[in-house]
């Protein structure tokens, strides 16, 4: 019984050593984005203007242990009403029925600077397994001695796997809106 109160201590004072930093999103200076063809021929766009995250990462190691985040599906914005309108709609997000986009890391492999998340994200109720590439863009004390750190992620997923189908066949052959969406979330974080 000794041996066993023995391991329990070791572990719970190596796991005290192992500790992460909470961070919180300044959401001024951070942007969920995304961009995906039109007509085969351009790129469009977008963000959410809605969302946020439990985030903890190892200032000195560089290491992600938590990012759960959600995003608000009806706050999606690319700039033109009538556009988003239809992506709130039933063709796209279904925003009544969704109202929520959400994003599980389930792994972090660190590489310096950059490193590779593995998390769940779940769109319209459906979960898929997504990787995205992230760099650690600066780690730095502002003017009130608050420590800041700035990454960029980014990832690609077919927007059909998500239930995302609608599309529309072009005259001269071809579709109007993309399937593969490229994801970019650049995110100002500060430590608590």
């Amino acid at each position: 019984m000794k041996r066993f109160y023995s391991i329990v201590i070791s572990c719970l004072l190596i796991m005290s050593f192992v500790k992460a930093d909470e961070m919180v999103i300044d959401s001024s200076h951070s942007e969920v984005g995304f961009s995906i063809k039109h007509m085969m021929i351009s790129n469009v766009k977008g963000k959410f203007k809605e969302y946020d995250a439990e985030i903890e990462f190892d200032l000195k190691k560089k290491i992600f242990t938590e990012l759960d985040a959600t995003i608000v599906a009806k706050s999606i914005d690319t700039g033109i009403t009538k556009r988003d309108n239809h992506l709130r709609s039933e063709d796209f997000f279904e925003v009544v029925k969704y109202p929520k986009i959400t994003y599980k890391m389930t792994k972090y492999t660190p590489d310096g600077d950059e490193g590779v998340m593995e998390g769940i994200l779940t769109i319209r109720d459906v979960t898929k397994k997504v990787k995205l590439d992230v760099s650690v863009n600066g780690i730095i004390k502002d003017n009130e001695g608050n420590t800041r750190a700035g990454f960029t992620l980014e990832g690609k997923i077919n927007r059909k796997e998500f239930g995302l189908k609608w599309n529309k066949a072009l005259e001269l052959g071809g579709f109007a809106v993309g399937d593969k969406v490229k994801i970019v979330i650049e995110l100002s974080t500060m430590a608590l």
